[in-house]
């Protein structure tokens, strides 16, 4: 145990990395050494920002806080606190059954945590961030919350309703982390086309990125977690129009088929969502398309399957994520349906599915080679650099490998890289 050091765990997702880095900068502020992820923590505080999206989040979360409050019985650690999404759901169940933790904190009042050391929160907590991520990049997480009411979600138990940051203030971030050294912001919430509806009675998330660009040394911008419906095609222009905006998004679509869509309650038809993905192709050419599909919903039938395994088949998206159906328990599919789609069932339309994704990548991946494309380095690693271009979002997209011969590259740099190999997943390449 090192007295005055930290330790932070952060589970799930970018967002809560954003808040387990605004609650580093506090304690650093304070005086404390404080470590994220550390893989041996030894800090005399331990503190673990929770997950609690689906079964599989939750029960990681809770086998930590078990394993560290071990750790606090055996006289290893001093402290022991939990924030984040699970213990803003679960805080009075969790105080009964793991009483070891401290204290229990939410999703928001995570500052708190630093008054009830006898410490002041000091300055604006997204200025003072302390980036776990390499220094080039970091996550910019526009909003809180989430409107919708997808059958399957729990977020929005946990989050509540949308609420957008003022959008001088989030400028005023993106300033700070370029001073910082960030080159590339990958911008987040639960659905960033939303944005500004709360604050300014319109969809503002196109004049919200275009700011962004303008903002001096931002060499990339890339967006997450759009949501079909009601679209503001006015950002694909801005996606078009500006250099530094990577022709990239992520739009998670769920399913294609009507009867999925109707009982998942996303307010979006097959016809449209066909629609949807010939727009943005049409008016941004070339833009990489990351989606996420649900397999095993209830009721989907083998007819609702074959609709969605032919729809991957015809757009073709250049990154793909699925998942099978978990019930989560106050969402309106676990109270109004029956699970009824067996788990083995599950998982082989799964598998299906992702083996022909495996397919479109890897002929999609195919077509760089012999192209010079603009790659920015992330690390070394064995005998290779590895970077991404603007087509690929740090830990879940294709990377480019580029062989450590000759040329020193520096991390965080950006380089013409001609492209001369390919596999299903990663492109590899020479600096020209």
């Amino acid at each position: 145990m090192i007295k005055n050091r930290v330790d932070i765990i952060t589970m799930g997702c970018s967002k809560n990395l954003v808040d387990s880095e605004a609650l580093m900068g506090q304690f650093l502020a304070n005086g404390y050494v404080c470590k994220h992820d550390s893989r041996n923590p030894k800090g005399e505080i331990i503190v673990i920002n929770t997950c609690g999206f689906i079964q599989d989040a939750k029960e990681e979360s809770i086998n930590t806080i078990l394993e560290f409050a071990q750790a606090k019985e055996e006289g290893r650690i001093a402290k022991l606190f939990v924030m984040g999404c699970l213990s803003q759901r679960y805080k009075e169940e969790l105080e009964k059954e793991i009483p070891a933790v401290d204290k229990y904190y939410g999703k928001f009042d995570y500052n708190q945590l630093i008054a009830d050391l006898g410490k002041p929160v000091l300055g604006m907590p997204e200025a003072m961030r302390c980036i776990t991520t390499p220094k080039h990049y970091a996550y910019l997480k526009i909003s809180e919350g989430c409107d919708r009411h997808c059958a399957y979600c729990a977020i929005p138990m946990m989050t509540g309703r949308h609420r957008s940051r003022p959008m001088e203030e989030i400028i005023s971030e993106v300033e700070a982390l370029v001073a910082k050294g960030v080159k590339e912001l990958q911008v987040i919430a639960q659905e960033l086309t939303y944005y500004g509806v709360d604050l300014y009675g319109k969809r503002c998330i196109a004049e919200l990125v275009d700011r962004i660009a303008d903002v001096k040394g931002v060499e990339w911008i890339r967006l997450h977690y759009a949501y079909p419906t009601q679209f503001p095609y006015d950002l694909l222009d801005v996606i078009s129009r500006r250099d530094n905006v990577c022709k990239y998004l992520d739009v998670a679509l769920q399913h294609v088929s009507d009867n999925m869509l109707k009982r998942m309650g996303r307010n979006f038809t097959k016809e449209q969502t066909y629609q949807f993905v010939r727009d943005v192709r049409e008016k941004v050419p070339g833009i990489a398309l990351r989606t996420t599909m649900m397999v095993g919903f209830p009721g989907e039938t083998e007819e609702d399957f074959a609709q969605l395994m032919e729809f991957v088949e015809w757009a073709r998206f250049e990154r793909l994520g699925a998942f099978a159906y978990s019930e989560e328990e106050g969402t309106y599919s676990a109270t109004h349906f029956q699970d009824d789609v067996p788990y083995d069932l599950k998982l082989k339309r799964l598998n299906h599915l992702m083996a022909l994704q495996q397919d479109i990548s890897s002929e999609i991946e195919a077509t760089a080679v012999g192209k010079t494309m603009k790659v920015v380095v992330d690390r070394k690693e064995g005998d290779y650099y590895v970077g991404r271009t603007q087509y690929s979002s740090p830990e879940v997209d294709p990377e480019v490998l580029i062989p450590v011969q000759g040329k020193t590259l520096r991390r965080g740099g950006f380089y013409e890289v001609c492209i001369t190999d390919s596999e299903e997943f990663d492109l590899y390449g020479i600096v020209k």
